[in-house]
């Protein structure tokens, strides 16, 4: 198994596979709205190479992706536990349903801890699907008092 960064080649896939996540992301909250695959796209155009983006993925043999994970370093002010202000998130931590169970998702999570560490982030987010929770509780992700969010409502 090999990790690489993703290219814009793999953007129809890394779209592809972000459809297979909010499909299961439904399962645990709401269904998802219609209409964001353009944007998703576009942005991944825009930000790929960015300093501050790491898209990695997992190469399928048939040529497809079998997985893919995606990390941000934010910035915002310093205070306790956050003393620069930085903070990673990860998102769209996705395998293909062909090829879960064999360590894909762990070895995206590892690459994209790794590339934390490098950067010296010292505190990462992420939100998880019922299924991944073991995943990120195994590798030490806990639940952070008083996480809230707030969605505007849909029309």
């Amino acid at each position: 198994m090999s990790i690489r960064n993703a290219t814009i080649a793999d953007i129809p896939e890394l779209v592809r596979l972000r459809e297979i996540l909010a499909a299961r992301m439904a399962a645990d909250t709401h269904p998802p709205e219609d209409g964001w695959q353009d944007a998703y796209a576009t942005e991944l155009t825009a930000r790929l190479g960015d300093d501050d983006v790491a898209v990695l993925v997992i190469d399928a043999p048939d040529g497809t992706l079998a997985a893919c994970g995606i990390g941000f370093v934010f910035h915002r002010f310093p205070g306790p536990g956050l003393p620069d202000g930085r903070f990673g998130y990860i998102l769209g931590m996705t395998t293909a349903p062909p090829h879960r169970r064999r360590g894909y998702g762990r070895a995206i999570l590892d690459a994209l801890m790794s590339w934390y560490a490098a950067r010296g982030v010292t505190r990462v987010d992420l939100h998880a699907t019922s299924d991944g929770e073991p995943l990120y509780r195994s590798y030490g992700f806990t639940s952070r008092y008083p996480g809230l969010t707030w969605t505007a409502p849909h029309p």
